[in-house]
């Protein structure tokens, strides 16, 4: 784990729904609200990972996924649900030049910062958010490659090393901090 100061966003690109899920579920078990969690992922592997979501198995990530597009409101969402509560707050973007889903606090200063904000594209949102440039273009190359991206800012040191562990258990991969 590469580590800024205490205050920095901890990251982690997940190749695949199931382990995307494991991450965001034990996040919020922690105690991290919606609303402290950041999903980055591809409109193809939103589509790809979450289309035809069935009210029975709609998850938390799910929802958040799908908030951009609208859908995620409508959806009925269980323990995955945060795309759906995020994008009723607003705070969830479907960037369709840039085929991105952001969910979380990177979608509310993403959706602030207006067209013009956008041409920094992921990265720029990302170095925004104090990931380094070197490490936001490994995420935005994972992204493209149908990768999810998680972020948070930990609440504390032993936080952060749990996560750190939990994610590497869960196929996380390039786990910053």
């Amino acid at each position: 784990m590469n580590r800024t100061d205490d205050a920095g966003m901890m990251t982690a690109m997940f190749p695949d729904r199931e382990s995307a899920e494991r991450a965001y579920e034990e996040l919020r078990a922690r105690g991290y609200d919606k609303d402290d969690i950041n999903v980055v992922m591809s409109d193809d592997a939103r589509k790809r990972h979450f289309a035809g979501e069935d009210k029975d198995d709609t998850t938390e990530l799910g929802n958040k996924s799908l908030e951009g597009t609208g859908a995620g409101s409508a959806i009925g969402g269980t323990l995955g649900a945060i795309v759906g509560a995020v994008a009723a707050i607003g705070t969830s973007v479907a960037i369709p030049g840039l085929g991105l889903v952001v969910a979380g606090p990177l979608a509310a200063g993403l959706a602030g910062a207006g067209a013009g904000g956008l041409t920094g594209g992921l990265i720029g949102a990302l170095v925004g958010a104090g990931i380094p440039e070197e490490r936001a273009k490994v995420y935005e190359s994972g992204v493209k490659e149908g990768n999810i991206v998680l972020g948070f800012r930990p609440h504390n040191a032993e936080d952060a090393r749990y996560f750190e562990t939990h994610f590497q258990k869960n196929r996380g991969e390039h786990i910053y901090y």
